[in-house]
């Protein structure tokens, strides 16, 4: 089984990993610095360097109980040592839309009492869906300088694993379907942004809400009666 690192360390750039087994065109490694995807969260991109050569890394996802990573160029054979280095630029990008995208849950649940019905994201543009009857500019134009203080406010984010009990008896993830987990996963890896949003999530994110930057409302729709959608955008620093 692939050991996921960038679970322990969204700030990992570089890693070396072992070859474990291939593909036509990719490799499962032991270990991992590249986020597979999911929730959301695009994958993410880079290279691997073998033997001084540099592969790109195309794509990182699941095939049956195995991750897979899609190289351009030959395939390394199983044992191979290679250093795996993340197109940073990239992954910073989503590591602070993936934050930006929590202080906007978690600023409409503890205002408004709206759940989350959906949501994407890819480097510096997201979307999310709510529970709301209504929605204006005016609306949005709240929702933004709300979620601006909270970057303002420079809250720690931060990563802790709950035991499958001790989720469940939090009401915030609750609030986020940790009941529909499969009943195999024993442990929950949980995101909280303390003193406003804490959700399991296993993406990646930055350390504090200041380095998200500033984040612009960029449209707003209505998807149903009760389904409505903000859009944001980063302002780069």
């Amino acid at each position: 089984m692939t050991d996921f690192l960038f679970h322990d360390d969204s700030y990992l750039r570089e890693f070396d990993a072992k070859v474990t087994g291939v593909t036509e065109d990719g490799v499962i490694l032991d270990r991992t610095g590249f986020y597979i995807g999911g929730g959301g969260q695009p994958h993410d991109t880079g290279a691997l360097i073998v033997e001084d050569q540099e592969r790109l890394v195309t794509k990182v996802g699941r095939l049956a109980d195995d991750i897979v990573h899609t190289i351009e160029g030959p395939v390394p054979s199983p044992g191979t040592v290679v250093t795996g280095r993340i197109d940073w630029e990239r992954r910073f990008s989503l590591m602070r839309t993936h934050t930006a995208l929590h202080i906007l849950c978690g600023v409409i649940w503890r205002d408004y009492g709206a759940k989350v019905t959906g949501g994407d994201m890819r480097p510096g543009e997201a979307r999310m869906d709510f529970e709301l009857e209504s929605m204006s500019a005016e609306f949005a134009e709240e929702i933004a300088e709300r979620i601006n203080a909270e970057v303002a406010a420079a809250r720690d984010v931060l990563v802790n694993r709950l035991t499958r009990q001790q989720a469940e008896m939090q009401p915030d993830l609750i609030r986020t379907k940790i009941n529909l987990l499969p009943a195999n996963i024993e442990e929950v890896r949980t995101i909280d942004i303390q003193g406003l949003d804490m959700q399991a999530d296993g993406g990646t994110h930055v350390a504090n809400t200041r380095e998200v930057g500033g984040i612009k409302v960029v449209g707003h729709e209505s998807k149903g009666r009760i389904n409505k959608r903000l859009r944001i955008a980063l302002i780069d620093p």
